[in-house]
């Protein structure tokens, strides 16, 4: 069952397939703009879309008129739309999401999903959900068998994520498609003080980013392990061993919740923050950049990325990985956070209190310019080694060879 699970995944974040151009998304999302009822930070329109994965739009319309209307508010576009009510100084946030399976395990697909919607509140500083719906494709090319052993799966890998994150799947929409699709909706009704806007960056903050990056290329070297013609491209940057590790070690972090950070993000007083998605770590860096309100500019030095996949991103000459191109899936928050409190930001995400596997890093800086993010020529690569690598495996994925930060060739 699983097997056909990972085939259907060839439709998703791994391939391009499904990936609307950014600049293409930004277009049809003006179709959706109420002029009578544009929010303060219109110009920006959908200056922070979701990642190609995310092929509805996530926003909201605007605010209402009244009192209501001099509280914060994102529209279409933004990680999540912030729509000020009409009782007690009261906001709705809202997201939505949905995407096609990319790993083998029907559960873990489930918990990324669920991860992965979530993430746009989280990115907000926000860690209550008050309620999730589900949407759910079953595709018609699966047998009966099939559907009543992965379906469920699914759906409890789904349900589990939404219980971590302290809320629950209340409802949804299942229809029958030609492909799996999971997905859904988060909705959490908020006071102010409870949400972060992404929008004060100020020259001098330090940027962190709290999963490592590649998840895209795991998924894609797993797949090629049973496709001769791509295997022979990176068979001699990497074994099958550290693909294996690699790819347990990107599921693993798709299916954690950003739940800690977005807590951390309050006590250590972030200024801004987004997910990193399917625009990559650059292109949603760029899209954070623009909703600044101050004159300021992200430069990336660092690039945490999981052991053996820069290696298999330049071999392959895919992905993009070292331009900051390559598509995640419920990837990490890029944070804005003053310096002074950025390296105990990290240090405290790692305490066992919060439980294992969260991890964040220095990546970057915001300093004096024009509302744009690059990653400069030669990135440090920080290779972030899967749990449960041998020494040997180890080693390797330490090697200078394997650690070179050398750009790679461009898509």
């Amino acid at each position: 069952m699983a097997a056909l699970v990972a085939a259907e995944g060839s439709f998703g974040p791994a391939s391009r397939s499904c990936k609307v151009p950014q600049e293409t998304l930004l277009k049809l999302l003006e179709g959706l703009t109420r002029p009578a009822l544009q929010p303060p930070l219109q110009p920006q329109l959908a200056s922070l879309v979701g990642g190609p994965e995310e092929t509805a739009q996530e926003g909201g319309v605007g605010t209402r008129p009244g009192p209501s209307s001099a509280l914060p508010s994102l529209s279409i576009g933004m990680d999540s739309c912030v729509i000020p009510l009409r009782h007690g100084g009261l906001s709705l946030v809202q997201t939505t999401d949905f995407f096609y399976p990319l790993v083998e395990d029907p559960y873990m697909m489930g918990r990324i999903a669920c991860a992965n919607v979530l993430s746009d509140l989280y990115a907000m500083g926000i860690t209550e959900c008050d309620n999730m719906l589900m949407l759910l494709s079953v595709s018609q090319s699966m047998s009966e068998k099939e559907r009543e052993k992965v379906t469920p799966l699914m759906i409890k890998g789904f349900r589990d994520a939404a219980e971590e994150g302290g809320t629950a799947v209340t409802g949804g929409q299942t229809v029958v498609n030609p492909w799996i699709i999971i997905g859904g909706v988060a909705t959490v009704v908020c006071q102010q003080n409870e949400f972060i806007m992404p929008d004060s960056a100020v020259v001098g903050d330090v940027l962190v980013l709290t999963k490592p990056l590649g998840t895209q290329v795991a998924a894609n070297a797993h797949q090629w392990l049973d496709n001769p013609e791509k295997w022979n491209k990176i068979k001699m940057v990497v074994s099958r061993e550290e693909v294996e590790l690699a790819y347990q070690e990107a599921m693993f972090n798709m299916a954690t919740l950003n739940r800690t950070a977005a807590g951390l993000m309050h006590t250590f007083n972030a200024h801004a923050a987004t997910d990193i998605t399917g625009f990559g770590i650059l292109g949603h860096s760029q899209n954070l950049a623009k909703q600044q309100k101050n004159e300021v500019s992200f430069v990336i030095h660092n690039l945490p990325i999981i052991a053996k996949m820069a290696a298999i991103s330049k071999a392959s000459g895919r992905f993009g990985l070292l331009q900051g191109t390559s598509a995640e899936t419920s990837g990490g928050l890029l944070i804005c956070l003053p310096r002074e409190q950025a390296a105990r930001f990290c240090s405290e995400i790692k305490s066992s209190k919060y439980g294992e596997g969260h991890q964040a890093w220095i990546v970057g800086i915001v300093e004096k310019g024009n509302r744009t993010a690059r990653i400069i020529d030669k990135p440090r690569v920080i290779e972030v080694l899967p749990r449960g690598a041998t020494a040997a495996t180890t080693a390797a994925a330490l090697a200078p060879d394997n650690s070179n930060a050398a750009a790679e060739p461009s898509l």
